[in-house]
């Protein structure tokens, strides 16, 4: 049957908008609401404030481009980078941690994570606007 056949490109776009599109929301609320919490701990970390500004490259810029498959592998590495920021940061102590459900406490943002790995391996496929690149 046709449509069972396997569509890779497909999935890759499924991907892309889903983590793309998700991460964007919580960027989206940092535009509207201000990244203070970040910026306290970044300071009480004895980090510059300056660095939150990273939140708005890993939260909003590379969303964007990743959900348009603009440069998805560099947006997605960057992506990754800042899930691995905000778990250091934030989620550190949950690292090893399982839910009240029973579940990884910071499955959420490994879910981000590894889906914004398999994005840099994979490229953003055929249904990403820069798809011949080398970057994509």
């Amino acid at each position: 049957m046709k449509i069972l056949e396997r569509n890779t490109d497909l999935g890759l776009l499924i991907l892309r908008l889903s983590i793309g599109v998700l991460m964007l929301m919580h960027g989206i609320a940092k535009l509207m609401h201000g990244a203070g919490g970040i910026e306290q701990m970044l300071e009480a970390s004895g980090l510059p404030a300056f660095i939150v500004y990273g939140v708005y490259v890993g939260e909003v810029i590379a969303p964007l481009f990743i959900i348009l498959g603009l440069g998805t592998r560099v947006a997605a590495a960057i992506f990754a980078f800042n899930m691995i920021v905000a778990v250091g940061m934030a989620h550190g102590a949950d690292l090893f941690a399982l839910s009240e459900a029973g579940g990884w406490a910071i499955e959420l943002p490994a879910l981000y994570f590894f889906g914004a790995v398999a994005l840099v391996f994979t490229g953003g496929g055929k249904y990403a606007l820069s798809n011949k690149k080398l970057w994509d």
